[in-house]
């Protein structure tokens, strides 16, 4: 069993390596000390285990297991805390792998021999019940799991079954509807049009063209994006405070 350990401290990512010294059937692959690290060793070592803190500057453990569970194989996932608050609720109700700091050497072992994946529900209402957004997006592709975060995002675009995320250096295709973005991070982007959301912060201007339609002018992107009658006025308002 390949096992990632995940914790912004270096003392207790050491304390649960010495505790599986003497695993015979479990090889620590790598450690990391952030979110961020953590996805992308996954896309690399390819663990079949994850022991994931979840209170870490910057990207949170919640966050990064849901962009792990993009790979086409996910790891299972255990998540370490040291705060028995709402979250640990969900968990037991969910039946999501937990681990209460400091962690014992019996509890590690028993939950090793049982650990079950975590799906994507399971770590919505995880999520939702400790009241995190995520700081990224990300979708599999050839080259692994690919991030964008969020403060770079210009616009949403909604296209049959998935939305396109245009951001500064390009864009990324993800298996989300533009309803469930809306409302996950609908103080920071408006709608425009009915299959358009844009990025509140890198809005530059408001253009009408030559055959009377509004277009929203975005930093950074060449692309304009059309504006329905029915969300012009919402975009009026904000363009009026640049």
């Amino acid at each position: 069993m390949k096992l990632l350990i995940v914790d912004d401290e270096k003392l207790a990512r050491d304390r649960l390596v010495r505790m599986l010294d003497d695993a015979t059937d479990i090889q620590v692959v790598g450690q990391a000390a952030s979110g961020m690290q953590a996805v992308a060793l996954c896309n690399d070592l390819l663990p079949d285990v994850v022991l994931l803190d979840i209170r870490m500057p910057g990207m949170d453990g919640l966050e990064a297991a849901g962009h792990m569970m993009a790979l086409e194989e996910p790891p299972a996932i255990v998540f370490c805390t040291a705060y028995e608050e709402h979250a640990i609720e969900a968990f037991r109700v969910h039946a999501v792998g937990y681990l209460l700091k400091p962690v014992r050497r019996e509890e590690l072992k028993e939950i090793l021999i049982n650990v079950r994946k975590t799906n994507k529900a399971q770590l919505v209402a995880i999520a939702e019940s400790d009241g995190q957004h995520r700081l990224h997006l990300s979708a599999r592709t050839r080259r692994g799991i690919e991030l964008v975060a969020i403060e770079d995002v210009r616009f949403l675009q909604a296209d049959q079954k998935y939305v396109t995320v245009r951001h500064g250096e390009g864009e990324l295709l993800i298996d989300e509807t533009l309803r469930d973005l809306e409302i996950e991070f609908g103080t920071q982007f408006i709608r425009v049009h009915r299959n358009s959301l844009v990025a509140v912060k890198h809005i530059v201007g408001l253009d009408r063209d030559e055959d009377g339609h509004y277009e929203v002018r975005m930093e950074g992107v060449d692309e304009k994006i059309q504006v329905s009658r029915r969300h012009i006025s919402s975009v009026r308002k904000i363009v009026k405070k640049l």
